[in-house]
């Protein structure tokens, strides 16, 4: 146990604020002063009183600078003596202890333990004389009086000051007690690539202690895998992650991290996305909203990925965002399986708020003559249509279409239910299919009703087109009105479909329209190949979100009359989503 001791007022300029007695420190005395003979009933402290002089250990010297004499010594407190390095030694064992009215706390029987004690606490001669003191902390490392932490806190400030920080918000933190352990803190953060100005961001990151604080948890977020180079980029997105224990904060959050299935070398592309992560309780916000998606139908092993492509979701409230959210879509007409697997491959939808930007969108997407029965549709296709700016985007891209394309406002609402990305397409690149359907000879009515039977036209590469066309043209050897017919031509592969299949039909003699031999599954391809006569071109099934494929009465067969390919089973569902 070691005492700590305030200088006086007279010296705070010049010496430390500290003075450490050990227990193991020998107690001496000047030759001029020889050691009295043991007698029990003088006060064994009223010798220290007068002229004794006590030496410092090697570790305590540096504390007292040495005078011009080369001695140590400085008066703490009137009554108290001088310190000195230079005595001969004394005999303890010559004292001897009793409980008198000076010293109540010794008396019989004599105890070495409590000679030490005593010499520990006990140096002045008047109880009045003692200064007030405080428990040490973790920060400062030595003891400091009111009025050291003063002056401390002063040359502080004014040493922030004088770098451009502004310390105003450090006026109810603990600062270190000396200036050179902030100079160590704010070169630390420089080293890591802070500036001034991200320090002024969040000055409280300078109460952070190097070896304490910054050390562990820069060293965890190297150690789960954030490069050191971008460690100075971490702490300026989330400063207050140095304020965090590693082992209560950032393991049980890495932990849970790998409890979603997100891969262990994702971890460290999570965190940098979202660094908040660090700061959220396991119990609370994170594990309620996985619970509640998990509710609704997402798959417990897709939770990972949807976490690696999107983790802000784990930071959102159920009752406050997410629920909300997933309630409205429902009341839209999208059903909860079919929203649960759109969440799972774009959980960035769960980030759209709900009154400023999803429910104006779908109420732009009706005013503009979208249906209501086709905005299930017009979602699921293209989720993103939701948290576009719609309001500037729709009416531009209609007078473009009407001005340019010759397509009315009722044929611009077809297009943006069959094909809702056009939104965000780029008109220069709409023109580019349009101007070489034009250049091929078709009027400009016929491209118009193209595309609006098929807006993907306006997305395809012109080269393909070339090719396609002029395999039509030489090969094939049909009219132009076909391609009005089924512009769907162009978005079927030359090589893996058209060519194969028109082979084929060639070596059979069979004469039929694109549509035919082109929008079928290869089995139903090889069954209309082997049949004896070729059946009705009828119209393609409807896309109705939450419910059956509309199909013609007449073509409605029942399961045993004919059994669904794997290839068109597959089909069928990837138009019901």
């Amino acid at each position: 146990m070691s005492l700590f001791f305030r200088r006086s007022p007279q010296n705070l300029a010049t010496t430390s604020a500290s003075l450490s007695i050990s227990s193991s420190a020998p107690f001496r005395r000047h030759a001029s002063n020889p050691p009295p003979a043991a007698d029990s009933s003088r006060n064994p402290l009223a010798p220290l009183a007068g002229s004794s002089e006590i030496p410092l250990s090697d570790d305590q010297s540096h504390i007292f600078p040495a005078n011009s004499a080369g001695s140590a010594k400085h008066s703490l407190v009137s009554g108290v003596p001088n310190v000195s390095t230079r005595a001969p030694p004394c005999d303890v064992s010559r004292f001897s202890f009793r409980r008198t009215s000076q010293n109540p706390l010794l008396g019989e029987p004599q105890n070495p333990f409590l000679l030490r004690f005593c010499f520990r606490v006990r140096l002045f001669s008047s109880p009045s004389s003692l200064p007030e003191y405080e428990m040490p902390s973790v920060t400062w490392g030595v003891i400091q009086g009111r009025k050291e932490k003063l002056v401390s806190r002063v040359i502080i400030s004014d040493y922030l000051k004088s770098l451009g920080i502004v310390p105003e918000e450090l006026e109810h933190l603990e600062l270190p007690s000396t200036v050179e352990v902030m100079r160590e803190r704010v070169e630390f953060l420089q080293k890591l690539g802070l500036t001034i100005d991200d320090m002024n961001e969040y000055p409280l990151m300078l109460g952070c202690s190097v070896r304490k604080n910054m050390i562990p948890v820069l060293g965890y977020l190297e150690k789960i895998g954030i490069q050191r180079s971008k460690l100075g980029e971490f702490v300026k997105n989330y400063p207050q992650v140095l304020h965090a224990s590693v082992v209560v904060e950032l393991v049980p959050v890495v932990k849970f991290l790998r409890g979603l299935d997100v891969e262990r070398h994702d971890i460290p592309y999570v965190l940098q996305k979202y660094p908040e992560l660090l700061g959220f309780k396991l119990e609370g916000t994170m594990s309620t909203s996985v619970a509640y998606l998990v509710s609704i139908g997402v798959r417990p092993r897709d939770i990972g990925p949807m976490a690696t492509q999107y983790p802000y979701f784990l930071g959102m409230r159920v009752g406050t965002m997410i629920k909300p959210l997933v309630e409205h879509l429902i009341s839209l007409g999208i059903p909860k399986m079919i929203l649960a697997r759109m969440l799972e491959k774009r959980p960035y939808m769960l980030g759209y708020d709900l009154e400023e930007t999803v429910k104006p969108n779908v109420e732009t997407l009706l005013s503009f003559g979208i249906q209501k029965e086709a905005i299930p549709s017009v979602v699921a296709q293209y989720p993103q249509i939701l948290g576009l700016p719609l309001k500037a985007k729709l009416p531009s891209q209609q007078y473009f279409f009407t001005l340019k394309l010759k397509i009315d406002p009722e044929g611009f609402a077809r297009v943006i239910e069959k094909m809702p990305q056009i939104t965000s397409l780029n008109q220069s690149a709409i023109l580019k299919p349009v101007e070489f359907l034009r250049g091929r000879g078709i009027p400009v009515e016929d491209v118009a009703e193209m595309v609006v039977k098929c807006p993907q036209l306006l997305a395809l590469r012109v080269e393909l087109m070339k090719n396609s066309y002029y395999f039509f043209k030489s090969e094939m050897k049909r009219p132009i009105e076909e391609l009005v017919e089924f512009p769907e031509y162009f978005t079927y592969s030359l090589e893996s479909r058209i060519k194969p299949r028109y082979q084929r039909l060639a070596q059979k003699g069979i004469k039929c329209g694109l549509g035919w031999f082109l929008n079928c599954s290869d089995q139903r391809f090889e069954e209309r190949l082997r049949a004896d006569y070729i059946e009705t071109e009828t119209v393609g099934p409807s896309f109705c979100m939450g419910g059956k494929l509309e199909m013609p009465i007449s073509e409605i067969v029942s399961g045993e009359e004919e059994d669904e390919s794997d290839d068109e089973v597959l089909y069928r569902r990837t138009v019901s989503l």
